[in-house]
């Protein structure tokens, strides 16, 4: 491809909204243009990358044997009713009537509308198992959408359903899409973990997600070295200590804290570690669908924070008590509440407070702590001791195999164990081998096509611009001439070198601009071609031309007879 021919547009400096390196980069490249919040024009060289991304997922899609079709954005209310997720989804969900006043919705996921075709189409176990899959722009109405294609409203997604006789199929199947998943992000160049994960609002029994690894990622990952352990922190355990509760030693005080509210704060004013904290998290918990909320506490060690999907597991629906909730129920200010003396409230203890004698908490008294405090001798055992935080660096590992270790992630793929939620709810059942009806298992499988672009950028990148893997770069190898336009030497010998690379099945980019080397170097470096041919005067007098890679330090002078031989051992070895 010729640039003369093809449509590049680069900008020097970053839009000043574009808060992260990978929204910075692709508006920079020219591989997006915005047009509203979170909604973005794929201009050309950012959908050939796209398109990349999109090749191997559905080769490896069907290698795994899914049969691609493709369903409608525009679904009706009806499908999202039946299945109970009208009412739960929320404001993400893009609600519109027609002209006839009926309700539809642009689908953020396609779970009912996949469930109500195969209930319509497939009616005995002889048609099963199947799995069917898409790739198709997803509408999620995100209330700050930010961060580029990685938190945009109008995305591009791989999802994918089984169906099933069985649960045992459906996890033959989950295996399945586990090793399918894992050869699409090896392929994409990408490095990447498989993590436990919670389930969120699909539902269903069990999930794993998929993270690009890059320290500017939303999501925390727990994973153990010393095995194969991994979980988003949100589900990560933390077990239990293994010493038990001392006796207590320290008598009760009741201690001045003027002015302290944090832990941090405290355990500095009273010279003790923060692991002899207890800090008390006051929450509001809805035990009936239509009773007042009651109040409760949560105890968490000074030096942990609260993990709330596990919560919600342990107590059910919850939120954390206002200012004026607190005070009516303890007397006292937050920054100062404690479990002891207060109400009859429900204590919820996580099990490191469990095993704690002697710590320090709040006085229910502004301005005062308790130290010297143990259950059992100044307060009751607590109602619930369950593990309610987010596990730290040198946590043990669940698994009994070294300790945990902390890095950040990308999401750009989820697999989940449905089982029969949408089968169930959309009556979507077989006949089995006795002519008896039974609800079909289901999994799910999504990939964000759009989303692993951005995340890919946010792992591999460097001052000058993006590094794309060999992989998904607009092009492989960039020609740039010095002087095309005023040396017929130059010209000659660039446009055959532009046909011999073409003809030897090189995806290549000529760049034929009439711009300074300087220009035409930095917008190859940018945009993130991994291999860069510069054809020069100098050069050519020696029979050579000038190779650089694009992390490579220095470049290196290839006689010109070998340089297809010499592009094609490059390209191998990645």
């Amino acid at each position: 491809m010729r640039t003369s021919n093809y449509f590049i547009s680069t900008l020097k400096e970053a839009p000043s909204d574009a808060e992260i390196v990978s929204h910075q980069l692709m508006l920079r490249a020219g591989l997006i243009k915005r047009l509203a919040g979170g909604i973005y024009t794929w201009m050309p060289l950012g959908l050939r990358i796209l398109r990349k991304v999109e090749n191997i997922v559905r080769q490896e899609m069907e290698r795994a044997g899914a049969i691609e079709l493709s369903m409608p954005a525009v679904q009706p209310a009806e499908l999202w009713q039946e299945s109970g997720r009208w009412e739960k989804y929320g404001p993400e969900l893009l609600r519109f009537k027609d002209r006839h006043q009926r309700d539809f919705v642009i689908g953020p996921t396609h779970e009912e509308v996949i469930t109500d075709i195969v209930r319509k189409e497939v009616k005995s176990y002889r048609q099963l198992p199947l799995h069917f899959y898409q790739v198709q722009m997803k509408f999620r109405d995100e209330i700050r959408p930010r961060f580029g294609v990685m938190r945009g409203r109008e995305f591009l997604m791989k999802d994918g359903y089984s169906f099933h006789t069985s649960f045992a199929d459906l996890q033959r199947e989950y295996r399945n899409m586990f090793e399918t998943y894992t050869r699409i992000f090896t392929r994409l160049g990408l490095k990447f973990r498989a993590v436990a994960a919670d389930t969120g609002s699909i539902g269903g029994t069990g999930s794993h997600e998929f993270h690009v690894l890059a320290d500017s990622g939303e999501d925390a990952l727990a994973y153990c070295p010393d095995s194969d352990y991994a979980a988003n922190v949100e589900l990560a355990e933390a077990l239990a200590p293994k010493s038990v509760r001392g006796a207590p030693v320290a008598v009760l005080e009741k201690i001045a804290t003027p002015g302290k509210t944090k832990c941090e704060d405290v355990a500095a004013f009273l010279h003790i570690p923060l692991t002899k904290m207890v800090k008390a998290i006051a929450i509001m918990r809805e035990l009936q669908p239509d009773s007042p909320p009651c109040f409760a506490l949560i105890l968490l060690r000074g030096d942990h924070d609260l993990n709330e999907i596990k919560t919600q597991k342990i107590i059910g629906e919850f939120r954390f008590a206002r200012d004026e909730e607190i005070v009516a129920a303890l007397g006292c200010k937050p920054g100062y509440i404690g479990p002891v003396g207060g109400n009859d409230s429900a204590v919820f203890a996580d099990r490191s407070v469990a095993a704690m004698n002697d710590f320090t908490c709040g006085a229910n008294d502004a301005g005062f702590h308790l130290t010297g405090v143990n259950f059992g001798r100044d307060l009751p055992e607590p109602t619930q001791v369950a593990d309610f935080r987010n596990v730290v660096v040198g946590d043990p590992s669940p698994d009994g195999k070294g300790s945990l270790e902390l890095c950040r992630g990308i999401e750009v793929g989820h697999i989940f164990q449905l089982r029969t939620t949408y089968a169930e709810a959309l009556k979507c059942c077989f006949l089995d081998e006795n002519s008896q009806s039974q609800v079909m298992e289901m999994g799910c499988y999504g990939i964000g096509v759009s989303r692993i672009v951005g995340a890919a950028i946010e792992q591999n990148h460097d001052n000058r611009g993006i590094i794309f893997p060999p992989a998904i770069a607009p092009f492989a190898v960039c020609i740039v001439p010095m002087g095309y336009s005023k040396s017929e030497t130059i010209k000659a010998a660039t446009d055959a070198l532009y046909l011999e690379l073409k003809a030897g099945g090189f995806d290549v980019l000529f760049d034929d601009r009439n711009e300074r080397p300087g220009s035409m170097f930095a917008d190859m470096e940018l945009i993130g071609i991994p291999h860069r041919i510069v054809v020069g005067d100098r050069g050519l007098a020696e029979g050579k031309l000038e190779y650089k890679g694009r992390t490579d330090n220095e470049a290196q002078m290839v006689p010109i007879g070998d340089i297809s031989t010499f592009l094609k051992a490059r390209l191998c070895s990645e």
